[in-house]
């Protein structure tokens, strides 16, 4: 697993005034953005290259990416659309770095080296969710239905069966990507494309095919959407520091 794909096109204005005018891979976790943590992740891991897809204030990640020494490799893809066409938009404008062995991220989730030495070291076949365990699950949460290590349903309104979470780390292995590719060009053609999410693509290959998940549960990981979710990951950063 050579390859990453980080998607940091939104803006998170769900964190208020620390994204007015900087996307939320830019904020600061322990002296390292998001994203500089997410990229340097990577490297510990032998990843690398990565494709970090830009919308919000690209000029800023632009500038920060321009300041960072060492590895992975970084190219970035510019998402115009990334006010109106979700995640799934992203994809769609990175789709030609679909191919061979990669990694789909999402941009405001951090992973410890030590989870990402599980997700890169499993050798599962076609598409991989990363997913983790809780006791109860809330309206915000990508919701799993899973069935011996074989996904049957994802997504946030999903009420019966619900036995994980997606914590927004994917992994495409042998014809993985490239069958999601294919999907997401399809969805990009629909009157619903621009509004979905691209795990709601995974959701409809699920339906047809076997997708497969990695359970990670006990490692540590931390997504960042809300005010409150910031202090969160501090901490979680200052844990990983000492």
């Amino acid at each position: 697993m050579k390859k990453a794909i980080i998607l940091s096109a939104g803006q998170g204005s769900r964190l208020g005034h620390l994204t007015a005018d900087s996307p939320k891979c830019l904020i600061d976790f322990g002296g390292r953005t998001l994203l500089d943590r997410q990229l340097d992740t990577l490297a510990a891991n032998g990843v690398e290259d990565a494709v970090v897809v830009t919308g919000f204030r690209d000029d800023k990640i632009e500038e920060a990416l321009a300041r960072r020494a060492g590895g992975p490799r970084v190219r970035t893809v510019f998402n115009p659309f990334y006010k109106v066409a979700d995640n799934t938009g992203s994809l769609y404008m990175a789709r030609e770095h679909l191919v061979g062995d990669v990694l789909v991220w999402n941009g405001d989730t951090m992973v410890s080296r030590e989870l990402m030495a599980k997700v890169v070291g499993n050798d599962q076949p076609g598409i991989c969710v990363t997913i983790d365990r809780k006791d109860a699950y809330d309206s915000d949460d990508m919701k799993v239905v899973e069935d011996r290590g074989q996904l049957r349903a994802i997504g946030k309104r999903l009420d019966e069966g619900v036995n994980a979470e997606s914590i927004g780390l994917l992994a495409f292995r042998a014809g993985g990507a490239e069958r999601f590719r294919d999907a997401i060009e399809q969805a990009m053609r629909t009157a619903e494309g621009t509004t979905i999410w691209y795990l709601r693509v995974i959701h409809h290959l699920a339906q047809q095919s076997e997708i497969w998940t990695l359970d990670i549960s006990g490692e540590q990981w931390g997504e960042v959407d809300f005010p409150e979710d910031v202090e969160s990951a501090r901490d979680l950063v200052r844990g990983w520091a000492a």
